[in-house]
């Protein structure tokens, strides 16, 4: 199975990696073939799974790929090849945000934006494994409905799409006025609501509000890369003495040394039903142009996956 996901094309110009033709599909399970003479991990007839690197010349949807051993990990025996290639990019995502970049712990409170997103669903499942209480937005009723029937329940869930609830003033309340310890986003308002041009950048919001619900010591997790702290903001995140990272989906791409582990220990925590993926229909091959299509339009609320 291949996993397709939106291709940044700006992060591919910056790191000198743009071609003027991409190989699409990079999230990828199957079995191996043939393995080189210096290969130490995987045999013939191994199954595994990984992500292809960024500057990978080959796309996932081929029938054969190949592909450095250090790019891959033994899919486990109860995992499916659909869910396998759909999980890897998200999780190792959102293991990134709760361990890597603010080491989530039993009795911590997580703010996870957009809980309904593939990513969001699965790092609010990870955050609950490790003890934590999570409160969650939803943009749309929907999402709110599907939040709601999530198990383990979701402390709260936040229904931003008429627009009219604070954002901030739920997660003090839900939290006593202590404030949330982990905020996740996905995305921030950097402008006054009339330079906001879409509709979805309307239910984001404000970089004020996620500093405000922000606990002392609490640790900011953005995906905003054009992030703009002005003196009074960095002065509020002084005084809680809070942190600011950002989230890359590429950083293990562009440093690989830890991708393996973190493959690992989601794969088994996938095989163990710690986490349940949020996947649509499996997609015939034949179907990838159009699917892809969607993904890169960013209009795919569910992980497209191809079976072969």
């Amino acid at each position: 199975a291949c996993a397709l996901s939106w291709i940044d094309t700006k992060l591919l110009s910056e790191v000198k990696m743009e071609k003027d033709l991409l190989p699409v599909g990079r999230e990828i399970s199957g079995i191996v073939l043939e393995v080189g003479r210096k290969v130490s991990f995987f045999q013939p007839d191994d199954e595994v799974v990984g992500i292809l690197p960024l500057d990978s010349e080959e796309s996932g949807l081929c029938e054969v790929v190949q592909v450095h051993e250090h790019y891959l990990v033994r899919k486990p025996e109860k995992v499916c090849w659909v869910e396998a290639a759909g999980t890897v990019r998200d999780g190792v995502r959102a293991y990134t945000a709760l361990h890597y970049l603010s080491q989530v712990s039993p009795g911590k409170s997580v703010l996870v934006m957009d809980g309904a997103s593939p990513f969001g669903t699965i790092t609010i499942q990870l955050a609950q494994h490790r003890g934590a209480k999570v409160i969650s937005t939803a943009y749309s009723l929907e999402d709110k409905q599907f939040l709601e029937r999530l198990r383990p329940a979701v402390a709260r869930v936040i229904d931003v799409s008429n627009g009219k609830i604070d954002v901030a003033e739920s997660c003090l309340e839900e939290t006593g006025g202590l404030g949330v310890d982990i905020v996740v986003d996905a995305g921030v308002k950097l402008y006054s609501a009339e330079d906001e041009s879409t509709s979805k950048s309307q239910l984001l919001p404000h970089k004020h509000d996620i500093i405000t619900l922000l606990s002392v010591g609490g640790h900011w997790i953005t995906t905003e890369r054009n992030l703009q702290l002005d003196p009074p903001d960095s002065h509020s995140l002084f005084l809680k003495g809070a942190t600011v990272s950002f989230l890359n989906d590429e950083i293990w791409n562009l440093s690989n040394i830890q991708q393996g582990k973190y493959l690992y220990i989601l794969l088994m925590k996938l095989s163990s039903s710690v986490f349940r993926p949020q996947l649509d229909e499996p997609i015939p091959l034949y179907e990838a142009k159009v699917s892809m299509e969607i993904v890169q339009k960013n209009q795919a609320r569910k992980r497209q996956v191809i079976q072969f």
